[in-house]
């Protein structure tokens, strides 16, 4: 059996990481870059600070970006991308904003709806032209959209959540600076951190065939495990900032080997209930990986023993329900809001997407029924 590795992202790490952009777009030729953001990053003096730096190019910000990203953000970042005749795309954020830059990237270029490109369109269109020069800078540490060669883009009418699932959408260079992420509160900081720990758990759990990815995902797991408490209860504390967002990368990178129940459930309360993705992995990770581990004992027990919480499946659980309880994440789906009658709606997106055919273990409706009640 042949299996194709790939890892070719150039990424620049480390505090003033964000000062070497501008030398580096010159150098490719660059002359009209369009940073793509969110509304309240554009607020910020972090954003202005960042657009004075690129001095000697022709600047427009796109600041649309806003919940969890939808078509018309798209629509209009393309817009803006084309009226300001830009040349590049700079995706400075979190994982919606650089899954727009994405996603403005490609549509900048090609036609029809971005929706079309999905994965699992039905009449997916191929993507044939070469994109603008993307370069992504994170602002949080939680989705490693940054590394990544997929944009999660919504319906705007339903909250389906779509994937446009490529390796022409990977950044042409990342530059990750752990100072952008030094002033997220500590909800943010929490749940983006739960984002990342849980890419690197489900991607280890998944039986898909990646040692590559293995080794990844475990070491992710391990930093996070011992760097997300200090991030969330000492804000400015550079080394766990630094360490969080290396993680983060590390398990956007590892999770090429694909995901699990977990990211089911969460894309599923995302549709229902708009919850944040980071946010619903956490309050989700203990209650499927209960579910996870008579099929996934021995890999939870090496999680359990790396990240400092055991050396059982059952140990890691309860582990992960007391990270939860440190740094603020709830317990339960109950205390955010959801209902008992909101679990037919959650199960019917969960069991149709995608990620839950890389579990441990097969996740059936009933078992999702379960999985949601017992979250309840």
């Amino acid at each position: 059996m042949i299996t194709k590795f790939s890892f070719p992202t150039e990424i620049h790490f480390g505090p003033g990481a964000r000062h070497l952009v501008a030398e580096h777009l010159k150098q490719q030729g660059v002359k009209r870059p369009l940073i793509v953001t969110d509304r309240g990053l554009a607020a910020l003096a972090i954003l202005h600070d960042f657009a004075e730096s690129l001095a000697g190019l022709d600047v427009k910000v796109y600041a649309g970006v806003f919940g969890n990203p939808v078509k018309k953000q798209v629509d209009d970042g393309a817009a803006a991308f084309r009226a300001h005749r830009a040349d590049c795309v700079v995706g400075f954020g979190g994982g919606a904003a650089l899954d727009v830059a994405k996603a403005v990237a490609l549509m900048a270029v090609h036609e029809g709806s971005v929706l079309e490109y999905a994965w699992d369109h039905p009449k997916v269109r191929p993507i044939t032209n070469a994109l603008p020069y993307f370069v992504a800078l994170p602002t949080t540490s939680g989705t490693g959209s940054e590394v990544g060669r997929s944009s999660v883009i919504s319906d705007d009418a339903t909250h389906v959540k779509k994937i446009v699932f490529n390796p022409a959408l990977l950044a042409k260079a990342v530059f990750a600076d752990p100072e952008l992420t030094l002033e997220l509160p500590a909800g943010i900081t929490a749940a983006t951190g739960m984002d990342a720990l849980t890419h690197n758990v489900e991607s280890y759990l998944s039986p898909a065939y990646h040692p590559l990815c293995d080794g990844i995902a475990l070491e992710g797991a391990r930093i996070a495990a011992h760097a997300l408490e200090t991030a969330v209860t000492q804000p400015k504390n550079l080394r766990a900032r630094s360490d969080m967002m290396m993680s983060s990368m590390m398990g956007a990178i590892a999770f090429q080997k694909d995901l699990g129940a977990v990211h089911s459930c969460a894309h599923a309360l995302g549709t229902v209930v708009d919850m944040h993705h980071g946010l619903a992995n956490g309050i989700m990770i203990d209650h499927v990986m209960r579910f996870n581990s008579d099929a996934a004992g021995t890999k939870m027990a090496e999680l359990a023993r790396v990240c400092g919480g055991g050396a059982t499946a059952a140990s890691f659980v309860e582990w992960l329900a007391a990270l939860k309880g440190r740094i603020g994440i709830p317990a339960r789906l109950g205390d955010r809001g959801v209902r008992a009658s909101d679990i037919p709606r959650l199960v019917e997106i969960a069991v149709n997407d995608i990620c839950h055919q890389t579990n441990p273990k097969p996740v059936s409706a009933a078992d999702f029924e379960r999985i949601f009640t017992q979250a309840l």
